[in-house]
């Protein structure tokens, strides 16, 4: 069974590192072996794109989707669910509010 992780994201490179590489792909890793992570970039003005690309690079469980402008969480989680291919889905806020 594939999990997939729906994550919109808005000016989040501050701690956007630190929530996938520390919290994240931990957690996933404890409970389930196959998982994809779907990263919607929510029209970022600061280095979020760059970071989510350099992470999906790393990690080829990511995914990356980049919205033209910020139209808000509903619209990136939508992006996101669209192309989700799990057969479940959990969606999260890139600021850690909800640890994994």
């Amino acid at each position: 069974m594939l999990l997939s992780v729906v994550i919109p994201a808005y000016n989040e490179a501050e701690g956007i590192d630190f929530f996938h590489n520390k919290l994240l792909i931990p957690a996933l890793e404890k409970i389930h072996e196959q998982y994809e992570v779907i990263y919607v970039n929510d029209g970022s003005t600061d280095k979020t794109l760059k970071l989510l690309g350099h992470i999906a690079k790393k990690n080829t469980h990511v995914k990356v989707v980049n919205l033209s402008k910020n139209f808000g969480k509903e619209i990136a989680t939508s992006a996101g669910l669209s192309i989700a291919s799990g057969n479940a889905t959990i969606i999260m806020d890139a600021d850690g509010q909800h640890p994994p």
